[in-house]
């Protein structure tokens, strides 16, 4: 997982938007983030009742609008703490609902007071790596302990096959290799899982439901949901992100502003249309980046898969996900882990810097709200060991 090369400016100038592109390298960044996001949409879907063809149609709908706005690989997330506690404790859609309006409108708060670029200006860049390497290092567990495993010796087969091949592949502009992975969850679920009478059986036009919260929804899902969540979303998906898009797109000045307005904009509108919370997030910038994308076309490919199997397929959604194995989904998640850990690796002062970073990660990771623990307590040594501070937000 060497460091990857920073992208050229785009033709036209400086500022001028690149444009979107939907080749072969696009196609496969389309799925570097699909491990993360399609088991907590499955385990939401299941867990809260929710309508199958509204969370799709919405969590692509959203995909596209992002790739389109930002032109680079900067797909929408589940919102990870929030979709954990919907699926252990089998909340409701209407607090999950709720969750989401509440944390769009502290989102938003946060941007309209400038609150979220003073959070930047203070956050020294070793604890943002230290926040990436938690993640990735939570990515790469989950990929190991649950998906590889799912299926026992044909699952272990098909992740080890697919384990190659990304090795041989990654980084191949000519094969991609989540091309190649995805075709072999394919073939792997037409021979072993998938019913094709039972997919043709759910075909039909479904739209999304409208909804409207109640007060009571909202301060539920505010105390529940919202507030564990906000510490992670600060961490990873404004400020990591923000890091992570300096860090492959040098050229193009990205502020945690921007990014903060699109998490609150996306979270006040999918609450009304039975949509789950979302968010940006460092794990799926460098998912897309590390499999192919390199502009929005990656994301938009992603949404348009979703808008599709929500309008059309939603009937048959749980014959449609066989295609992606889980062993398969490891596999993809345990790159996307590694590619966050390998951030480490772009520390100005590695000797100095690790210790905390790695301090920092591993509290992330473990610890209940160890997002939080983690921010404070690598801000505390940081200071103490007179680290410089970031200057992210322009």
């Amino acid at each position: 997982m060497g460091r990857s090369r920073p992208t050229p400016a785009p033709a036209g100038g400086e500022g001028a938007p690149p444009a979107l592109r939907f080749d072969r390298n696009e196609w496969a960044g389309a799925f570097g983030d699909i491990g993360t996001d399609l088991p907590l949409i499955v385990g939401m879907i299941l867990a809260a009742g929710l309508d199958s063809a509204s969370v799709l149609f919405m969590f692509g709908a959203m995909q596209i609008a992002t790739g389109v706005w930002y032109r680079m690989p900067m797909p929408v997330q589940p919102l990870k703490a929030m979709a954990a506690i919907v699926i252990t404790q089998k909340l409701t859609g209407n607090v999950l609902y709720g969750g989401g309006l509440a944390i769009g409108l502290l989102m938003l708060v946060l941007t309209a007071t400038r609150l979220i670029e003073w959070l930047a200006r203070v956050t020294p860049l070793v604890v943002i790596r230290g926040i990436q390497f938690g993640l990735g290092l939570q990515l790469a567990t989950l990929a190991l302990r649950e998906y590889v495993r799912a299926d026992g010796v044909p699952g272990y087969v098909l992740a080890g096959l697919a384990f190659l091949a990304t090795l041989a592949l990654i980084g191949n502009r000519r094969y991609p290799a989540a091309l190649v992975v995805i075709a072999l969850g394919i073939i792997y679920a037409a021979l072993f899982a998938l019913r094709v009478d039972a997919v043709l059986d759910g075909v039909g036009l479904r739209w999304p439901r409208f909804f409207v919260p109640t007060a009571s929804d909202v301060l539920t899902g505010l105390l529940v949901l919202a507030l564990p969540q906000l510490p992670l979303s600060l961490g990873n998906s404004i400020l990591a992100t923000q890091q992570s898009a300096r860090d492959f797109f040098p050229d193009r000045p990205l502020s945690v502003r921007k990014i903060s307005a699109t998490y609150a904009v996306m979270n006040l509108i999918h609450p009304f249309f039975s949509g789950i919370p979302t968010c940006h997030g460092s794990g799926g910038l460098v998912g897309h980046y590390t499999f192919g994308g390199r502009t929005g076309g990656s994301v938009v490919i992603y949404g348009s898969l979703y808008v599709l199997l929500g309008l059309v397929l939603s009937g048959g959604f749980n014959e449609v996900i066989r295609v992606f194995p889980l062993p398969v989904l490891g596999v993809l998640l345990l790159f996307e882990g590694l590619a966050l850990m390998a951030l480490l690796g772009r520390l100005p002062d590695l000797k100095a810097d690790l210790p905390i970073a790695l301090l920092v990660g591993l509290i992330a990771g473990s610890l209940p709200y160890g997002y939080v623990v983690a921010m404070l307590l690598g801000m505390l040594l940081a200071s103490a060991a007179g680290r410089r501070l970031t200057r992210l937000a322009r």
